[in-house]
């Protein structure tokens, strides 16, 4: 969970910020969560000359925060996400419920319209890409999946029989069943066939297997080992598992296919903003032009509410929501 206007944390940091790793753990939360929250009270602390959280209060966070918006000039998202990290720090940590917490206001999110390709834009982007990036973005399109959905899938979760994918534990840590696209069957099943033989050598070398969800890798130690844990999109280097120090093969990282998405859009002479987020943006908007009902794309989206995916009926090609201009009768 990273967002613009987040410095790094210092190598040496204070007893409470290890506090913080500690609780986010406990509360099971992501790897990004858990850097996004110590850089943010890190940084609340520096802008307030080191001053210890226990003697600071709304006041002090109110500025925080307008500071973050008039000087720093972040986004409402990544203002929010500095409140969170503050709330969660008094809250979570020092385990302190004040009254002025729930009275400090969170910037309001602008409601944009998303930007989406056209079918043809879609055609031409593909084009320019080939391989890896080249499947990991037509599942980005096929099959609705946001970035990091696509880049943990693991091997189990494709099911080439049934033609669908299972998301796990995707935002909300909710899970849902997407579409295998027809076309992505074999280019998926190859490269499955490519995860079986890279496990192989995993296993001759004694590497430590993949990453699972603690509470799995207390209950079954070994599954991490088995092919069926292992990542779709495998990074060819191992790494070193932060959590715990060993090394592991992770996937491969969102960097790759952002770049290679960025070089395929200006090849393709696409002058629209167009980003790794906007295939999924695309996929919905293009099944709404094909006639699906807005309760079926919100459950493929994973929406909590419909309302998020009504956006989409903003943006088809009917012009003005299906209005004809009187210029043109």
């Amino acid at each position: 969970m990273s967002k613009q206007g987040v410095t790094h944390q210092p190598a040496q940091s204070p007893g409470l910020l290890e506090a913080i790793r500690q609780r986010c753990r406990v509360k099971h939360y992501s790897l990004r969560t858990e850097q996004a929250y110590v850089a943010w009270v890190w940084r609340f602390i520096q802008a307030n000359g080191g001053s210890h959280p226990r003697a600071m209060g709304k006041a002090e966070v109110e500025l925080f925060l307008t500071r973050l918006a008039t000087e720093g000039k972040v986004a409402a998202s990544t203002q929010n996400q500095a409140l969170a990290a503050l709330l969660f720090l008094y809250r979570e940590v020092l385990v302190l419920d004040l009254p002025w917490m729930d009275d400090v206001v969170r910037a309001k999110r602008p409601r944009r319209v998303p930007v989406v390709l056209s079918r043809a834009e879609m055609d031409r982007l593909l084009t320019m890409l080939d391989g890896q990036t080249w499947l990991m973005a037509a599942l980005l399109y096929g099959s609705g999946l946001r970035l990091l959905e696509c880049l943990r899938l693991r091997v189990k979760d494709v099911d080439f029989d049934r033609s669908e994918i299972t998301v796990r534990a995707g935002k909300g840590n909710k899970d849902r069943r997407v579409p295998l696209p027809q076309r992505l069957r074999e280019p998926l099943q190859q490269a499955v066939s490519r995860v079986r033989v890279l496990h192989a050598q995993d296993r001759a070398a004694g590497v430590s297997g993949v990453w699972l969800p603690q509470a799995l890798e207390r209950k079954y130690p070994n599954a991490g080992l088995e092919l069926a844990w292992h990542y779709v999109f495998p990074a060819m280097r191992l790494s070193r598992d932060p959590s715990c120090g060993v090394m592991r093969r992770h996937h491969v990282d969102e960097a790759v296919l952002q770049r290679a998405v960025q070089m395929a859009r200006k090849k393709a002479g696409i002058d629209k903003p167009a980003t790794c987020h906007t295939l999924r943006h695309s996929f919905a908007t293009h099944l709404l032009e094909a006639g699906y009902d807005i309760r079926t794309i919100q459950e493929l989206l994973g929406h909590k509410d419909v309302a998020t995916t009504q956006i989409y009926t903003h943006v088809l090609n009917r012009g003005g929501q299906g209005v004809r201009s009187p210029l043109d009768g």
